[in-house]
C-alpha cells in the first residue's frame, strides 16, 4: 500500500508529500542529488531564504507556460478555429476535464504535467503541481524555523512572514478555480494517505486570511528601507507587507461574493442575487484594501504608484516622456505594466506591480510563445502558429465613452453620447491603447508583398475578417503584444535576447483600488469609505480613470449622468466594467463573473462578432491626410452571437483530477463532475 500510495501522490494532489531539498541544493551550490541538511539549509537567513526562493520561483508565467498559450477564460476573449484545441475554446464547450488531461498540452498554465519548481523554461511550470510542493515547503519552513541559530530577531520574522503569506497564496490560487480546498498548515507524513477534510470556501479562506495577516505583522513594507535586504535584485519580486495586506483584502472579498455566499445558481442577475454580498466579510476586505492603499498613498519612496498614460502616438505605444501628469510614474508607462521592448529584457510591471512572476525570457520565450499569437497570420504578416487571441466584440463594448459613461444603458440601448455610425470616436481613452480596429495602420516599415494589409480592414468581409486566419470578431488585440510584432516592423526579432519582453503580473495596484472600491460598494454604495482610508468608492474608480484621461464615474458637466453613483446597482456595474476595461486580457475575467454569477446569464455567457460596412466613398479610409481612424464612419454596426456558452451549475468550479478525489473518502468532488 506504500508503495501505491507514493506513486499516486506524488504526481497528485499529494505530490508535495514527497519532498528534498533541491532549492538549498541550487542556492548552496551542493552537487546534485545531494540531500542537505536541516543544520544546513536553515541555519542563517542567507541559507533559509534560498530556500524559501524556490517558492517564488516556482510561480507559473501564464504567458509563457505553453507555444500557444491560454489563460482568457471568460467572455473577453476567443481564439480563431485552429485554436479549438486550447483551453479556451474547450471552456467554451463546457469541457473543463480538459484542463487536466496529460496527453495533449492545451496551454493552460493550471496543468498537472510536466511541472517543475525548479525549472528555468517558464513551459514546465504549473499551479497545480508546484501549489502543493510549495505549501509543504513553506510548512517545513515554519517547522524549522527555531533551526535558525545564526540570525537576529528580525531575519527570522522576515523568514516566517513569507513562509505565512505562501501559504496562504499557493491556496488561495487554487481556489479561485477549485473552490474549498484542505488546508494544509501543517507537515504531512509522506509514508501515509492524509485525512483532512475539505473546507468551503469561506473557510478555507478564513484560513488563509489568517496566515496573510500574520505574514502583514512579520514582513516590512518595504525591504530595501530595513536591515534585513536579501539579495537586493530580487526584494521587487518578494512578499512585503503592502503585499500580504492586499491579498488578505482579495480573499476576503472573493469569499464575500455572490457564488461564495449564495453558492452555484442559475438566474443570479435576473433575481438581483449577484448583488448580494456578505458585509461583513466586505467590510473586513476594505479595511486590509484600505490599509494597503494608505500607505502607498503616504510612504515617503512611494515603492507603489500608478503608471503614466501619456503618449505621443497612442496607436503605438509612444510615450511623451515631456508630458507626463503629476502624481503618476514618470518612468513607467501604461504599457510598460505589460510588456518591455529594447530594454535589457527588463521585466514588465514597474511600480505599479504588486504580486509579480520571477521570469525571465529563457529562450526568447517571449517571442515565440507570447509575440507570435495575437496577429493576422494571412500573407504571413505575424509568423509562427496559426493560433490568434481576439478579442470579444461584447468585451470591446465594455470600454466607455470618454466621457466615463458606458455606451449602453440598463436596458441594453445605445447611450451617453455613443453614435452607432461612428463607434470608434470618442472612447475610454484605453480602447485606443488596447484594441486595434478598423481602419488602424497595422504595418509601420516598408513592404512590398504586404501593402495592402498596411491599414487595417476589419468591417464585414474585409481583408482581415476571414475568419481562419484573420478576426473573426472584428477586432484584434494590442494591450499586452504591440502590433509592431510583425514580419514587417520585427519588433519580436529586434535584438534578439535584448528585445521584446511580455509578463503578466499577477496583482497590480490599480486593481487594489478597484477591489476596495467594489468591498466599498457592496457595503453602502459609491460614498461608502474604510476608516482605513479617506477615499470613498466613487474615490477609487476615479483614481484609476483619473490616470488615463477618462470621464469620472457618472460623468461630469454637460455629460454627467448621476444615476450610476446614486443607485447601489448601476454603481455596481460601473465597478464591474472598469475591472473589465483596467484588467481587460489579463486572466481575471472568469473569476469575476465566476464570483458574481454571472458566467451562466446571458450576455455574459455568449461571445459576439462585430458587423459593420464602411461609410460612404470610404469616407476617412483614404490616409491621405493624417485622418484618424476614429472619426470614421460605418453603416449597420451591430454584434452577432459567435457561440454561447450552455452551462450549468457544474461550471462555477473546475473538477479536480480524479486521481486525487479518489485518495480518501473526505475529499470530494465537486459538484456536478
Amino acid at each position: 500500500m506504500k508503495r501505491i500510495n507514493k506513486s499516486i501522490v506524488y504526481i497528485g494532489l499529494f505530490g508535495m508529500l514527497s519532498f528534498a531539498f533541491s532549492s538549498c541544493e541550487d542556492y548552496l551550490d551542493r552537487e546534485p542529488n545531494t540531500m542537505v541538511s536541516s543544520k544546513d539549509a536553515f541555519e542563517n537567513f542567507d541559507n533559509f531564504q534560498g530556500f524559501i526562493e524556490e517558492v517564488i520561483n516556482a510561480i507559473p508565467d501564464k504567458e509563457k507556460c505553453s507555444w500557444c498559450p491560454s489563460w482568457n477564460w471568460g467572455d473577453d476573449e476567443i481564439f480563431n478555429p485552429q485554436g479549438d484545441d486550447r483551453l479556451t475554446h474547450q471552456i467554451d464547450l463546457g469541457n473543463y476535464r480538459k484542463w487536466y488531461q496529460p496527453t495533449a498540452d492545451l496551454g493552460n498554465w493550471l496543468k498537472v504535467s510536466n511541472s517543475s519548481p525548479n525549472a528555468n523554461d517558464p513551459k514546465n511550470l504549473s499551479l497545480w503541481g508546484n501549489a502543493w510542493y510549495c505549501i509543504r515547503k513553506v510548512n517545513m519552513g515554519i517547522a524549522h524555523i527555531d533551526d535558525m541559530t545564526i540570525g537576529t530577531k528580525a531575519e527570522k520574522e522576515r523568514i516566517l512572514g513569507q513562509c505565512y503569506f505562501y501559504r496562504a497564496w499557493w491556496h488561495f490560487e487554487m481556489m479561485e478555480w477549485f473552490g474549498g480546498l484542505p488546508y494544509v498548515d501543517t507537515l504531512l507524513d509522506p509514508n501515509n494517505i492524509p485525512q483532512l477534510p475539505r473546507l468551503s470556501f469561506q473557510e478555507c479562506a478564513a484560513r488563509c486570511a489568517d496566515d496573510f495577516r500574520r505574514a502583514a505583522e512579520l514582513l516590512p513594507v518595504c525591504w530595501d528601507s530595513t536591515e534585513v535586504k536579501g539579495q537586493d535584485e530580487k526584494n521587487q519580486i518578494r512578499a512585503n507587507k503592502i503585499v500580504a495586506l492586499c491579498y488578505k483584502g482579495k480573499c476576503e472579498l472573493w469569499a464575500a461574493s455572490p457564488l461564495m455566499e449564495h453558492g452555484a445558481q442559475l438566474g443570479a442577475l435576473a433575481s438581483g442575487v449577484t448583488y448580494e454580498y456578505n458585509k461583513a466579510l466586505c467590510d473586513s476586505a476594505a479595511e486590509s484594501l484600505g490599509k494597503a492603499l494608505h500607505i502607498v498613498e503616504t510612504e515617503a519612496n512611494q515603492q507603489y504608484q500608478l503608471a503614466n498614460f501619456d503618449y505621443k502616438d497612442i496607436y503605438n505605444h509612444q510615450k511623451d516622456p515631456s508630458n507626463v501628469t503629476p502624481g503618476y510614474d514618470p518612468v513607467w508607462c501604461y504599457s510598460d505594466l505589460f510588456y518591455t521592448y529594447n530594454q535589457k529584457l527588463k521585466n514588465p510591471g514597474g511600480n505599479e506591480a504588486i504580486m509579480r512572476t520571477p521570469s525571465n525570457n529563457n529562450g526568447n520565450c517571449s517571442n515565440w510563445a507570447t509575440a507570435k499569437v495575437f496577429g493576422p497570420k494571412m500573407a504571413n504578416i505575424v509568423a509562427h502558429d496559426k493560433i490568434i487571441h481576439q478579442p470579444t466584440a461584447n468585451l470591446v463594448e465594455m470600454y466607455g465613452m470618454a466621457n466615463g459613461l458606458p455606451i449602453r444603458d440598463e436596458n441594453g440601448n445605445f447611450a451617453n453620447g455613443f453614435d452607432p455610425t461612428h463607434p470608434w470616436k470618442d472612447r475610454d481613452p484605453r480602447f485606443y491603447h488596447d484594441i486595434v480596429f478598423d481602419g488602424f495602420q497595422y504595418l509601420n516599415g516598408a513592404t512590398s508583398d504586404k501593402e495592402d494589409y498596411r491599414y487595417c480592414e476589419l468591417f464585414t468581409g474585409g481583408n482581415m475578417r476571414p475568419v481562419a486566419d484573420g478576426s473573426r470578431t472584428g477586432y484584434f488585440i494590442q494591450k499586452l503584444v504591440p502590433h509592431q510584432c510583425n514580419e514587417v516592423d520585427k519588433w519580436y526579432q529586434d535584438g534578439w535576447g535584448d528585445g521584446f519582453h511580455a509578463v503578466l503580473n499577477y496583482m497590480r495596484l490599480a486593481d487594489v483600488y478597484l477591489m476596495y472600491a467594489e468591498a466599498c460598494a457592496a457595503i453602502g454604495g459609491a460614498k461608502q469609505k474604510s476608516k482605513a482610508f479617506d477615499k470613498t468608492a466613487e474615490d477609487a474608480i476615479n483614481v484609476v480613470r483619473a490616470r488615463c484621461h477618462a470621464g469620472p464615474v457618472g460623468g461630469s458637466g454637460e455629460n454627467m449622468n448621476s444615476k450610476y453613483v446614486t443607485d447601489s446597482k448601476l454603481f455596481m456595474d460601473e465597478v464591474r466594467r472598469e475591472r473589465a476595461v483596467e484588467l481587460s486580457f489579463e486572466g481575471f475575467r472568469f473569476n469575476d463573473l465566476q464570483r458574481w454569477l454571472l458566467l451562466t446569464e446571458y450576455p455574459y455567457n455568449t461571445k459576439f462578432s462585430c458587423e459593420f460596412t464602411r461609410g460612404e466613398a470610404d469616407e476617412f479610409y483614404q490616409f491621405k491626410n493624417d485622418e484618424d481612424p476614429k472619426d470614421a464612419k460605418v453603416n449597420g454596426y451591430h454584434l452577432e452571437p459567435i457561440i454561447t456558452r450552455s452551462f450549468g451549475t457544474k461550471h462555477y468550479w473546475f473538477p479536480f483530477p480524479d486521481q486525487d478525489v479518489y485518495l480518501y473518502e473526505g475529499f470530494a468532488q465537486n459538484p456536478g463532475w
